[in-house]
């Protein structure tokens, strides 16, 4: 697992990259292997993104996961949420939060941590893997690409990667240098069957 990250360009839908980056991070409660820890999205499409982000997250229903209203369960134990409220209360100093999802009354009993996303300056200000409903968004200019590449490589995680690009020869550059099991195009990036 780790900082999975997916990458977008400014080809990329917005609508279909917000659809995708919300199943990547959220479902499950953000509990999954493949899960997505940071959107890298480049700055000329960044505004449209987070405001859409924003306003899909406020449709998110958290709660009792037998419900099929429900979005977001509940995370797997004390322990987790406790880790999740410490990085909830480092990001409020040193990052800013595009949105919180809504929570009600039913969520007061059991370990429920409202799906967050901030805005990062650098992959950098995450020191260890968030597990959970935790989603990090950076802006990326155009000739930054194999910067990007290379912060991920260098977290010294690998298992996956999403790209949302309608160009093939940019889906193929971070393809070929990016250090990861699985890389997944114009997708969400958990629940595949490989192969």
């Amino acid at each position: 697992g780790g900082q999975n990250a997916l990458i977008a360009d400014s080809s990329a839908l917005p609508e279909q990259l917000v659809k995708d980056a919300l199943a990547s991070a959220f479902t499950s409660a953000g509990q999954r292997c493949s899960a997505a820890r940071v959107l890298f999205v480049q700055a000329d499409i960044a505004d449209k993104v987070i405001g859409m982000l924003a306003g899909a997250m406020a449709e998110l229903r958290v709660g009792d996961p037998a419900l099929l209203s429900t979005d977001v369960g509940p995370v797997i134990d004390t322990d987790a949420l406790k880790l999740l409220e410490d990085h909830a209360a480092k990001m409020a100093g040193s990052a800013k939060l595009i949105a919180e999802a809504k929570t009600g009354d039913d969520v007061a009993h059991g370990t429920f941590f409202a799906p967050r996303a901030w805005e990062l300056q650098s992959l950098s200000q995450l020191t260890r893997e968030n597990f959970g409903p935790a989603l990090h968004v950076i802006r990326w200019q155009a000739d930054q690409l194999d910067a990007v590449i290379d912060a991920i490589n260098a977290t010294g995680y690998g298992l996956t990667l999403g790209i949302h690009s309608r160009i093939d020869d940019t889906i193929e550059r971070i393809a070929a240098r990016a250090r990861v099991g699985n890389v997944y195009v114009n997708r969400n990036q958990i629940g595949a069957v490989v192969g």
